[in-house]
């Protein structure tokens, strides 16, 4: 069977930031992989975030190792949610769109076991907190523990009732993206919430089912900081979507702006090279 690239059935953002050590292998696993389950009918595409490293390249050479493959190139940062908002608004011609971490923490046959549920909800996510999931390498203790703070935090305050809402696996089917696509504004890694809770908001199913995960050394994510950028997106989020946000709204707008550039997530106006 031929592989079709243009109007492929699955389609995988992959955002990137700095990942040329690693990058490459996952790659060429999950084309490798999907080839075989889903030939003509699964892609690709990576989404550079400011990357200072080699990056580019080996997502280049691996292009052509693999037609599957496609890619969206951003010369200055705009974070992992910023660079997934991206993807989605220059990719969402597939029934299903999908989006792992590029450290292959999420390793193909994970995915695979989330469209495999394609069917049962309009998005489908990897859970690492229900009983049957299997975790390799778990994460630290101090990185559990703001894990699970940060769970309480969202469970507050937005009652979405899913016990892991960060795993980087998830799987959106194609009308829900589009439905929801204009209220996606964070770009960093608090994007999730943001994603979920539009979701909720529109009434959209949201399945959760066990994953298979392995915490990666290398982690890109520095916990204080982290932390900081994803408790001020997820109040932000809270108040946008109060029912007084229209009367303050005057007022978070510049204020968003600043945590923006502050943090280096900034707002979705960067323009990209497509290949």
């Amino acid at each position: 069977m031929s592989i079709q690239t243009e109007s492929p059935e699955i389609l995988l953002l992959i955002p990137a930031y700095n990942e040329e050590a690693r990058i490459g292998p996952v790659l060429a696993e999950y084309a490798e992989y999907f080839r075989e389950c889903y030939a003509g009918e699964f892609s690709i595409v990576v989404v550079l975030n400011g990357c200072e490293d080699n990056t580019l390249g080996v997502v280049q050479a691996a292009q052509k190792e693999h037609p599957e493959i496609r890619y969206l190139n951003y010369e200055e940062p705009i974070g992992k949610g910023g660079a997934l908002i991206e993807g989605l608004h220059h990719f969402h011609e597939a029934d299903y769109i999908g989006y792992v971490d590029a450290d292959g923490a999420t390793q193909p046959p994970a995915f695979h076991d989330l469209i495999k549920h394609r069917n049962e909800a309009d998005c489908i996510i990897g859970s690492r907190w229900l009983p049957d999931s299997v975790i390799h390498q778990p994460q630290g203790s101090r990185r559990r523990f703001a894990s699970r703070c940060f769970h309480v935090l969202v469970q507050g305050l937005f009652w979405m009732n899913i016990k892991d809402t960060q795993c980087g696996a998830k799987l959106i089917r194609k009308g829900a993206i589009e439905a929801v696509l204009s209220q996606l504004t964070l770009a960093d890694m608090a994007f999730d919430i943001n994603l979920l809770y539009a979701l909720k908001k529109k009434n959209f199913t949201i399945l959760e089912i066990p994953t298979e995960w392995t915490d990666k050394i290398g982690s890109k994510v520095v916990l204080g900081k982290t932390s900081l950028v994803m408790f001020l997106s997820v109040v932000r989020l809270r108040i946008i979507y109060s029912f007084f946000y229209k009367y303050i709204e005057f007022i978070m707008s510049p204020f968003s702006e600043w945590i923006y550039k502050r943090l280096a997530a900034p707002h979705r106006k960067f323009k990209g090279h497509e290949s």
